[in-house]
């Protein structure tokens, strides 16, 4: 059982790392001069890099909280697709100089996965009776919900690049 559960951390971290890397290398193919270009309902590529390091200190913060069994304090500003945490995570870490963005973009993840490579595997899927609105919260469940965010938000400016070049 504890080699299952270390595989399915080693897959989580993997697949949330594999899913940065193809998202930035994707926005670092939108030349210099779109990079402000709204492509993303009110976002720009530098808007959703910004949003990017905004996740990964949530993360953080939600992984601690958790292995305290407690409710991630972000949940509190759960609205609808997470539009104003969004909005907040723009305002604070957006930068002008895109490479600088994109360093502290990757500076943010390996901060989040540095911290999760010290936890133990099974705390990720552990019920550790955190719950929102129902449902259970845990370490594993956040990952897989970046990850899944990240490839979308991939996907997303692989279009906009196809459009624009």
């Amino acid at each position: 059982m504890p080699q299952k559960l270390e595989l399915r951390k080693e897959q989580l971290l993997s697949d949330l790392h594999s899913a940065r890397l193809a998202l930035l290398a994707a926005a670092a193919a939108v030349p210099a001069r779109r990079r402000n270009d709204v492509f993303l309902g009110t976002w720009s590529i530098k808007d959703l890099v910004a949003h990017l390091v905004g996740w990964d200190l949530a993360n953080l913060e939600g992984a601690q909280a958790l292995l305290a069994r407690r409710l991630p304090a972000f949940y509190a500003r759960r609205d609808r697709d997470w539009a104003g945490l969004n909005a907040e995570f723009v305002a604070r870490y957006r930068r002008n100089h895109y490479t600088a963005l994109s360093a502290e973009a990757r500076r943010a993840h390996r901060t989040l996965l540095k911290f999760l490579l010290t936890v133990p595997a099974e705390e990720f899927d552990r019920d550790g009776g955190v719950r929102f609105r129902g449902v259970r919260v845990t370490i594993a469940r956040l990952l897989a919900s970046e990850t899944q965010d990240e490839q979308e938000h991939c996907r997303q400016v692989e279009e906009f690049v196809a459009r624009i070049t």
